[in-house]
């Protein structure tokens, strides 16, 4: 009976890391180890970073948001309430959009929520 290797399979799984190295420095590209050690490396932050954009978008749309609405006299904390309380269902996406490309919108935006804010005070 002849001796069975793993040549195929193998064979496939370096073929698979080294596409992935392509375009790396050095052995990182064409000795398996390293390569497999930085491609493993690579997807780690991949993974880890897919995560963090939507951490650094959200961010971002609070800073936009805030910007915006300190031109109005209000914070950011204050705002998001006057929102709620107004009923408004706009995600800090939208908000931040309307913010830097719609100021019109927005203030009208912000005076509802200010609306909302003052008939909760008295």
């Amino acid at each position: 009976m002849p001796r069975a290797t793993a040549a195929v399979p193998r064979n496939k799984r370096k073929k698979k890391i080294f596409k992935a190295a392509k375009g790396y420095f050095g052995g990182r590209k064409n000795l398996y180890k390293t390569a497999k050690d930085a491609v493993e490396k690579g997807w780690e932050h991949a993974y880890r970073d897919r995560r963090k954009k939507k951490r650094n978008f959200r961010r971002l749309w609070i800073a936009r948001i805030n910007a915006g609405v300190r031109e109005h006299g209000l914070s950011y904390s204050r705002f998001i309430n006057g929102l709620k309380e107004s009923g408004i269902e706009l995600d800090r996406k939208a908000l931040a959009d309307l913010a830097v490309r719609n100021p019109e919108a927005f203030s009208a935006v912000v005076d509802r929520a200010k609306e909302s804010l003052a008939a909760k005070a008295d």
